[in-house]
């Protein structure tokens, strides 16, 4: 399906390995030009060197950390005009309620709800002036079947999806289109993080937990980066001018839900 956005420019956040570059990825197959950002310049620089050689499109690459308010500064300084926005950052560490103090929460906040909401921000407005837009922001299935261990993420990635609720209906009628993917176990660094953690708390090694974890999801297996990508791809396309403000699930099937 030719998606309509050869041409478009895009600024994909955390982009350089996992979810992010599965998103660069898609969106460099379908013609798009990339403003790419990472905190480390080594990975960020292998991933650019790999799509520009494959694909063929113009990728930037900024370093820096995009859940500070210096790293949004550089990246938008250097995005300047883009027409796609992916918001995404690492999830803070699992654990328990007793862990977390009012640091964790506020760090958690930061990269996962108020990075996006500045993200958006800035960059939204001249969407609007062009008439055209697309946003996907990266969150997490917990924010529909919270995950106890994830609590700090259950709480900052549900606040975005509030925030996206009411925005994405404002925008809209100006062309803009902004809409959640909520992946659940994806083969990525977070679920290595999380199958770490799992194997700690159940006394076993790490392949047996991954196991255990790929057994309760209805698929049999854990998603990849490019099954993702896919995904949010067509959230840009212009094909997907008539989803507004929806959190589409990517998780194989294990968020047992209705609606």
């Amino acid at each position: 399906m030719d998606l309509g956005i050869r041409g478009k420019r895009a600024l994909v956040c955390a982009g350089s390995k996992g979810l992010g570059f599965g998103c660069a990825e898609a969106l460099a197959g379908a013609g798009v030009d990339l403003v790419l950002n990472a905190r480390s310049a080594g990975p960020l620089e292998a991933a650019a060197a790999d799509l520009r050689a494959r694909f063929g499109v113009d990728v930037q690459t900024v370093a820096a950390d995009i859940a500070t308010a210096d790293g949004q500064a550089k990246v938008l300084a250097a995005a300047g005009d883009v027409d796609i926005l992916v918001n995404n950052a690492g999830g803070p560490p699992p654990g328990v309620w007793s862990d977390w103090g009012r640091e964790d929460f506020l760090k958690a906040l930061d990269a996962n709800m108020l990075a996006p909401i500045a993200m958006m921000t800035a960059i939204m407005p001249k969407m609007i002036e062009k008439g055209w837009g697309r946003v996907v922001n990266i969150t997490s299935q917990s924010v529909r079947a919270p995950i106890a261990q994830l609590g700090l993420s259950n709480a900052a990635r549900t606040g975005l999806t509030g925030y996206v609720a009411g925005t994405s209906r404002q925008v809209a009628p100006h062309g803009v289109i902004v809409n959640n993917i909520l992946p659940g176990t994806h083969d990525t660094d977070r679920a290595v993080s999380l199958d770490k953690g799992r194997a700690a708390r159940e006394g076993v090694d790490q392949a047996e937990a991954r196991r255990r974890s790929e057994a309760s999801i209805p698929a049999g297996h854990y998603g990849t980066a490019s099954d993702f990508g896919a995904v949010c791809a067509f959230l840009c396309s212009q094909q997907a001018r008539f989803i507004v403000g929806q959190n589409i699930l990517v998780d194989g099937g294990n968020t047992n839900l209705t609606m």
